[in-house]
């Protein structure tokens, strides 16, 4: 073969390279693009959270500030979407007092959530001899006054989307539900009153989450 001849089929080679890229940059685009028209006909909203209720089992605090808390709470989530359906790949639930963490995680099995569906959780939180910061001392100390305590009920972790055969990428997940509970206290226990379960008093609480995604 000649070097004209060589060069010839180098070329000739590039063009075919370029060609095959271009149709491939092109395919990539038509496909995101028809991703991102479904996406915004279907209109994606958030999944709804709603704190049901919370048993408290133990709530106590020692000296120097240390905290002993054991709940159980109740959260249904539900999707609000007729095309979407969310896979909650990860969910840790725990108990937060002004900002500080009270309780250790709890993890939810991962699960899917289908059209409209409704998953309820019921997991247990607690946490052993956890330091209250001392910013806080005063306010549990007036809190324990009061017989009644705001906490917040949290759960953090990723979850997917899912639209026919296609599945999205991880997103955070955060949701925050406020319970306000009372505690020994015949005052406020008339006003928000209990069940007692077992050894526990249980508080019927329906109170909706905010959630961000």
């Amino acid at each position: 073969m000649s070097v004209k001849e060589c060069t010839h089929h180098k070329n000739k080679q590039r063009r075919l390279v370029r060609k095959l890229c271009s149709a491939f940059l092109i395919l990539a685009f038509l496909v995101l693009l028809t991703f991102l028209i479904t996406w915004a006909i279907l209109q994606p909203r958030k999944p709804r959270f709603v704190l049901q209720d919370a048993t408290i089992f133990n709530f106590n605090v020692s000296a120097p500030i240390l905290l002993t808390s054991n709940f159980q709470v109740t959260i249904s989530s539900h999707n609000p979407n007729e095309r979407i359906g969310i896979y909650y790949d990860r969910l840790n639930t725990f108990a937060v007092y002004h900002n500080q963490q009270i309780t250790y995680f709890t993890g939810i099995q991962p699960v899917y959530q289908g059209h409209k569906d409704t998953n309820v959780w019921s997991p247990f939180i607690s946490g052993t001899n956890v330091p209250v910061a001392p910013y806080n001392g005063a306010s549990l100390t007036q809190d324990q006054s009061n017989g009644a305590i705001m906490i917040y009920v949290k759960m953090n972790g990723r979850v997917r989307w899912r639209v026919g055969r296609f599945i999205s990428g991880r997103y955070h997940i955060h949701v925050t539900c406020p319970a306000y509970i009372p505690f020994g206290n015949n005052k406020m226990t008339s006003v928000i009153p209990g069940i007692q379960v077992g050894t526990g008093m249980k508080y019927q609480l329906s109170q909706r989450c905010s959630v961000n995604v």
